[in-house]
């Protein structure tokens, strides 16, 4: 299992590296602000493409992966010390990949205040699974990765990595100035299910890489076109307002809705 524990720590190591933004600091309003939180605002780190690094790194890998041996190498030899020390299927990475999105609003009913309101979060969430999704299909039906356990073409990207931590950065995002521990529990809980999927065989190493760097980007798009989103609806960020958006999943067609006051 040396290979699994290697992505583990590398993802980790990741997760640190967002943990560490110095927005993540709490302050009141009698502390001053010192010189190397100055320094930091100022430096390489706070650049705006820096939030793009660990996606584009994640995303990578997984596609060299593709056509590298070496790393073909690892997948296989992961899966093959999965199949020799971890038979037992487990399915609740089928439902704890909807988990860090939920707490997105769960957090509501205990009186923890997001970045967003209600409006923006929804339209957010929305558009970073639409564009998740549809991301993830078409990679899917165009590359055609068998998976682990041989039952279809459809391995590569991992579907439900990306779903998860599509969640669980919007999560970040939304409470990272609150306290960093929400965060770091969402991401402990995207990187929980990547690691089932590797452990049930349906993916390799290589798709649930891919899939939390799709799953992040996703994300950042997301809130990236939230500006648009407001100028299309013609309201102010914190205006009151009642919206109505589309969902289309797969195998699912609905309206999506929010209200704030």
């Amino acid at each position: 299992m040396k290979q699994l524990r290697f992505i583990l720590a590398f993802i980790t190591m990741a997760v640190y590296l967002y943990a560490e933004d110095g927005s993540l600091i709490v302050t009141d309003s009698l502390q001053t602000v010192s010189q190397s939180d100055v320094e930091y605002k100022n430096s390489i780190f706070s650049a705006p493409y820096t939030r793009f690094i660990i996606p584009a790194t994640f995303i990578s890998y997984g596609v060299l992966a593709q056509v590298t041996k070496p790393l073909q190498r690892l997948d296989i030899n992961t899966d093959k010390d999965v199949n020799k020390h971890f038979t037992k299927h487990r399915s609740f990475d089928d439902y704890l990949q909807y988990a860090p999105a939920a707490t997105v609003y769960g957090l509501d009913l205990m009186g923890i205040k997001a970045k967003n309101n209600l409006r923006d979060r929804t339209f957010v969430i929305i558009t970073s699974h639409l564009i998740m999704g549809g991301a993830v299909q078409a990679v899917k039906m165009t590359t055609g990765v068998e998976r682990p356990d041989r039952s279809n073409h459809r391995s590569f990207p991992s579907g439900h990595t990306a779903t998860v931590f599509t969640g669980a950065h919007i999560l970040f995002k939304e409470y990272k100035d609150v306290t960093p521990w929400i965060g770091i529990t969402g991401y402990a809980a995207a990187t929980t299910v990547g690691t089932m999927r590797i452990l049930n065989r349906k993916h390799w190493l290589s798709d649930v890489v891919a899939g939390a760097g799709v799953g992040i980007l996703s994300a950042e798009i997301g809130y990236m076109l939230l500006p648009v989103f407001h100028n299309i609806i013609g309201v102010e960020q914190n205006k009151s307002n009642f919206v109505i958006i589309p969902i289309v999943g797969t195998n699912m067609y609905g309206l999506g809705m929010a209200c704030v006051f």
